[in-house]
């Protein structure tokens, strides 16, 4: 029942083609470590489903991403993830681009195990002409309302960062919100997550904790402790996004050869030397939370 793994052995298990959800919210607690730890991988071809952040934008620059699903990619204070941006806007990656009340609809459908789920959202907007492969669906009672059949976003792997987790796979995600990584890992056939903490068990500090468990640890593949593994982004309530590299990440975008210099510098020699070279630990854990 020991579930701790590393990064390298997670990644291991991931194959090309793959379909990856990725937990979080723009710069929020994303599992960044185990992004840098796919970017240095020769994985390829992944479909990458969620409320995209800078792990979007990595993986397009990358050329590990060969299709995105969102409802936005955004850093937040950055409105558009510029990395993000310039391969969409260079056609190098396929998208769907839908509303988030879609995405949650989609991974809802894939949790339940049914093909669609029904709603109205999408209806009388460019959604369903840039997306032709959804359909509508005409309700089968007196209503005969036309609805959008949102089609299951059913996931080989989901990627999540918690703030504790436990060897048994039990996990709790500090901060105001858990967004939607409770369904990531329910549509998911597989689930690794990396966490701040690794503890014997989730319920050995304070039992008042357990009401942050979001999610149930049948669902849970592998742990991976990965201390500041959500850097650049936040993770509540151990430090806030990094403003100041968000800005050198996204700055790169405009350079030429600028993502393959900060691919050299911050990811290549691996997680240990990324602390360091973004300020250490000390420096991270400083970092304000952002005002939500």
């Amino acid at each position: 029942m020991n579930k701790e793994m590393t990064l390298e052995g997670a990644v291991a298990e991931l194959r090309d083609g793959m379909t990856i959800g990725v937990g979080g919210w723009g710069p929020r607690r994303k599992p960044m470590a185990l992004i840098r730890e796919i970017l240095r991988s020769p994985l390829k071809d992944l479909t990458v489903v969620g409320f995209g952040g800078p792990e979007m934008g990595m993986l397009a620059a990358a050329g590990k991403a060969k299709k995105l699903i969102y409802g936005f990619v955004s850093l937040d204070v950055i409105p558009i993830e510029p990395h993000f941006r310039k391969a969409r806007q260079e056609g190098r990656v396929e998208v769907m681009e839908i509303g988030e009340g879609m995405v949650v609809l989609g991974l809802e459908a894939a949790g339940h195990n049914v093909p669609f789920l029904p709603t109205p959202i999408g209806l009388g907007t460019d959604v369903l002409k840039n997306n032709p492969e959804l359909r509508t669906i005409t309700s089968p009672y007196d209503d005969g309302e036309v609805l959008v059949a949102m089609p299951a976003l059913k996931l080989d792997a989901a990627l999540l960062h918690v703030s504790r987790s436990d060897r048994l796979g039990n996990t709790l995600s500090f901060g105001p919100d858990p967004y939607f990584d409770g369904m990531m890992a329910r549509a998911a056939t597989r689930t690794y997550v990396t966490t701040e903490e690794l503890v014997d068990s989730i319920a050995s500090k304070n039992r008042e904790d357990l009401k942050d468990n979001a999610v149930e640890r049948c669902f849970i593949s592998g742990v991976i402790p990965a201390p500041m593994g959500a850097h650049p982004t936040a993770a509540h309530y151990g430090y806030g996004w990094d403003l100041e590299h968000l800005k050198t990440y996204a700055a790169s975008a405009a350079e030429d050869g600028g993502w393959q210099a900060y691919y050299d510098r911050f990811v290549a020699p691996g997680e240990a030397a990324y602390i360091e070279a973004v300020g250490g630990a000390d420096a991270i854990r400083a970092l304000p939370l952002p005002v939500l």
